[in-house]
């Protein structure tokens, strides 16, 4: 992605923090005519001593499958708070509106799963993400049910290959910033998490 210095983040655990607050996350790759193809999808982001590796499944009649199967490797892409600025924040008028957000982006090697372990594995992980609730009525669902579901998926591992995370937050307009979190501070969820970054960067304070 287009990435300029004074966007990019310096810390990549700010990566990781938004891949696991915002999981619902873009898979890209090609298909066979070589046109882009994505998929929308949650992932299980695993931390190791190697590295990142995402976890993720989708509907085996999906022919994201294949085409991992084919070409391996992939774009990931999450994306996190994101909304509006208006120019009325600046304290001149000859300025225009932007869009700030957060961002990662990821290059992903994949590698498709096929066994019931892996693939159970990965299916308590996306549990335990979003509904560790669920997980006993999972784990007492007769085996052969299991297998019988777990037909129906095609699963994958995504070693992180490079990583990209942009916070584009004004940072290099100062004079921006009183005004900007003041307004981000008073407005919508994605607009108040904005305002939680900019403090967290020591903007506008």
């Amino acid at each position: 992605m287009y990435l300029p210095p004074q966007f990019a983040a310096k810390d990549a655990a700010i990566a990781v923090e938004l891949m696991r607050a915002h999981p619902f996350a873009s898979l890209i790759s090609t298909d066979d005519e070589g046109l882009p193809f994505v998929t929308h999808l949650p992932l299980h982001v695993l931390e190791e001593e190697g590295g990142l590796t995402l976890l993720g499944h989708c509907a085996r009649p999906n022919a994201h499958g294949r085409y991992l199967q084919a070409r391996p490797q992939a774009v990931v892409t999450f994306l996190g708070p994101h909304a509006y600025m208006t120019p009325r924040v600046y304290p001149d008028l000859a300025r225009v509106p932007t869009w700030n957000y957060l961002a990662v982006h990821a290059t992903v090697q994949a590698r498709l799963l096929d066994g019931f372990d892996d693939k159970d594995r990965l299916l308590k992980h996306l549990i335990h993400d979003h509904d560790p609730a669920y997980a006993d009525q999972w784990r007492g669902l007769d085996e052969e049910f299991q297998r019988k579901l777990m037909q129906g998926i095609s699963a994958f591992e995504l070693r992180v290959t490079s990583l990209q995370c942009k916070v584009k937050l004004n940072q290099h307009r100062p004079e921006s910033h009183a005004a900007m979190l003041a307004a981000y501070a008073a407005g919508n969820p994605d607009e108040q998490a904005l305002a939680g970054w900019m403090r967290r960067l020591g903007m506008g304070a």
